[in-house]
């Protein structure tokens, strides 16, 4: 049986491999002793120290998009000189939407492979919601330091490259069929992630909240992240979802498929340094000039999942800053699966040009302000 074989359920159509998942997460949560209380702890930070914020990101940068009516394919075609900054600037946007826009429009014909080089230079993918969420003070120096790396990269490379990659047959950017209305579960995520964004904001402010409307936080983080992987459980999503569904169920999907990555990286984390007997920290300082070469290596692999657990080794402390600056860099997190659907030669060869000014701008951290942001 294959993940695209369907099983009725309540919410959707059940993926049996994601179903999967989702009975491990209930078995680890529901564990007896310390393991189901470490488990939930950790799945409640999770969902109110990022997944609530994703949720708000998300919805406001859609919404925005859906109010306004904005094409932002067409625009970048209509930019000619400013094509670069702009495919840099979508890059840097939390997320893969942007990136894809670039790629597909480079495909078409309406921007150059510099803009394609930029836009995946510039973007930290799904990843980019972790460090805003929770450490909002290093985005400001990842994300517009990202930006202007991706616009510099992107101007030489327009320069200095003449080769294009042109794709004979576009394919379609649009990795997820249409849902089609706003869906029960869309609006009840919605209503859970408001409180939670609440509960969010307050610890921020230093502020700690165990109850809200008279339940304890835990119950409420429980019920949002068990409806999140249910949803991401019977969704098709693979990278973006349909630009002509609603805001609300755009939000509910992709904060879903993000919160999977950040709730296994969270645990992933915690389990090895509680049960694995191992000094993460220390074992890595032992190799402390390899980490910004290790986190670049680790930008180059597809999808999402390794450069959110980047973002968690540093948010604990375990990898310096350097490291995450050029995993920011070289990393195109889900945007790569996308780009390289829509045109694999050019997908490659701008991944690979991204390593250049990742490894540079990673070596000069770790050199020049080795103590930066930790």
């Amino acid at each position: 049986m294959t993940e695209a074989t369907a099983i009725t359920a309540p919410l959707g159509n059940l993926r049996p491999k994601r179903l999967l998942v989702l009975a491990i997460m209930a078995a680890l949560a529901l564990a007896p002793g310390h393991l189901g209380e470490l488990t939930r702890g950790l799945m409640t930070d999770a969902y109110v120290q990022v997944s609530v914020f994703v949720a708000a990101t998300l919805l406001v940068f859609y919404g925005a998009e859906r109010l306004f009516n904005f094409d932002i394919g067409e625009s970048l075609s209509k930019a000619r000189g400013a094509q670069v900054p702009l495919a840099a600037l979508l890059g840097a946007t939390p997320g893969c939407g942007g990136a894809v826009v670039v790629v597909a429009a480079y495909s078409s014909g309406h921007v150059g492979f510099g803009a394609v080089v930029a836009t995946l230079t510039a973007t930290m993918g799904d990843a980019a919601f972790l460090l805003i969420a929770t450490r909002p003070d290093a985005a400001l120096v990842v994300l517009p330091l990202s930006l202007v790396v991706g616009v510099l990269s992107g101007w030489i490379v327009d320069r200095f490259h003449k080769v294009e990659y042109r794709a004979s047959s576009l394919a379609s950017c649009e990795l997820a069929p249409r849902i089609g209305r706003t869906r029960p579960q869309d609006i009840a995520y919605l209503l859970l992630a408001a409180p939670g964004l609440y509960v969010g904001v307050a610890q921020l402010a230093q502020i700690q909240i165990d109850m809200i409307f008279g339940l304890p936080v835990l119950w409420l983080a429980m019920v949002g992240t068990f409806l999140g992987l249910a949803i991401w459980a019977t969704s098709k999503l693979s990278a973006m979802t349909n630009a002509t569904d609603s805001p609300v169920t755009r939000m509910a999907e992709e904060t879903s498929f993000i919160s999977v990555w950040v709730i296994g990286a969270y645990l992933a984390y915690d389990y090895v340094a509680e049960y694995g007997g191992l000094d993460i920290e220390l074992m890595f300082q032992s190799i402390a000039p390899l980490l910004p070469l290790m986190a670049v290596l680790v930008g180059l692999i597809p999808g999402c999942g390794p450069q959110v657990l980047v973002a968690t080794l540093f948010l604990n402390g375990v990898i310096p800053f350097s490291a995450l600056m050029g995993n920011a860099i070289s990393n195109d997190g889900d945007a790569l699966f996308p780009a390289i659907a829509l045109n694999p030669k050019a997908a490659v060869m701008a991944t690979l040009y991204s390593t250049i000014p990742a490894l540079i701008v990673a070596y000069a951290f770790y050199f020049l302000a080795p103590g930066f942001m930790n």
